[in-house]
């Protein structure tokens, strides 16, 4: 993959675009042109690449012009809207966003689990899973490859990273506040998280579960294409700034032990083993910030369930949970 690509950064000022400037810097992607895109009001900003800067444009149809792969990070509204004109101008687009992953035309793609679904995009859009969903099904694959997985029950512990960087700024002020004793702003969090956790996503009215929940059920099924698997979520946001953690409960078609586990996850890609908990070794968030794995590990056999495992998985939420995947999209298909 040595030819230059122009590639299109939208969203670039955000927190995941400019870990995927980060991301494309590191791993040394072939960008003979970056097109830095963001909103009206981010045009005419800096970023830094490739040893120099680079100034944002508004994103507009022109923009898209003569790329070869553009890095949607923008939000939902964004995408429906700009995704399609710049697949139109000749891109392959890879969003980050949740506005195509359950277009039956839109492969829902991480590149260790089914990245020939992405092969040929009819509409030429690809779209990135959600971020804890990403890190399950990386941890998880290697498992229904070998035993088919029936269910999986996961509690997610979601760092405030995900919420975007003015929710970072609010949980700072907030922590600030809660240390000093004194009346704890809600911010852009819409809550005390200083001190406290919650649940605050979308709920949808029908099944009372909220909409980050009802995207690990739906996402999972397409990109392990298996409709059956039942998936069982609670997620949750923790004072944590960057890193997600999930505990894993799964039960398959056949009765598996935790030694398979270990064994299917040792040479497993986009997979650290992190497993010696009788002496205090397990992953932790600030093991996996700034990793391209995800780590796994407290593998162990349910005792409510035998037959059964549990296991402990933590990843970087900006990185392989959004910018690094979208980026090992682009290196496959172009490699």
């Amino acid at each position: 993959m040595r030819n230059r690509q122009k590639v299109a950064v939208v969203g670039v000022t955000g927190m995941v675009g400019g870990e995927m400037l980060r991301v494309l810097e590191q791993r040394d992607y072939p960008v003979g042109e970056l097109c830095p895109v963001a909103s009206e009001r981010s045009a005419g900003r800096k970023v830094s690449f490739g040893g120099r800067e680079h100034t944002v444009r508004a994103i507009a149809p022109e923009v898209f012009e003569g790329v070869d792969v553009a890095l949607f990070s923008a939000g939902g509204s964004t995408s429906n809207e700009w995704c399609p004109v710049a697949a139109s101008k000749g891109a392959i687009v890879i969003d980050n966003s949740s506005a195509f992953r359950m277009d039956p035309e839109v492969p829902l793609c991480v590149p260790e689990c089914n990245m020939d679904a992405a092969r040929n995009p009819p509409k030429r859009i690809i779209a990135n899973p959600n971020c804890s969903t990403i890190q399950m099904v990386v941890a998880l694959a290697p498992i229904h490859r070998a035993a088919r997985l029936r269910r999986i029950v996961v509690s997610t512990y979601q760092a405030i990273s995900g919420a975007g960087a003015r929710a970072v700024e609010a949980f700072e002020q907030q922590a600030r506040a809660f240390g000093n004793g004194e009346e704890v702003p809600a911010g852009a969090i819409g809550a005390q998280l200083a001190g406290s956790l919650l649940m605050h996503w979308k709920v949808d009215g029908d099944t009372l579960y909220q909409e980050e929940e009802l995207k690990m059920v739906n996402e999972t099924r397409k990109i392990l294409g298996d409709a059956e698997i039942r998936v069982s979520p609670t997620a949750v946001r923790v004072p944590v700034a960057t890193g997600h953690s999930e505990s894993i409960t799964i039960e398959c078609h056949r009765p598996i032990s935790a030694r398979e586990v270990r064994e299917l996850l040792a040479g497993a890609p986009g997979v650290r083993v992190v497993d010696d908990f009788a002496n205090g070794v397990y992953p932790k968030p600030t093991d996996c910030a700034g990793t391209d794995e995800v780590l796994v590990g407290r593998i162990r056999d349910d005792v409510g369930n035998p037959g059964g495992v549990q296991m402990w998985v933590v990843g970087d939420n900006l990185r392989k949970g959004a910018a690094l995947n979208a980026v090992q999209i682009a290196e496959a298909l172009f490699g």
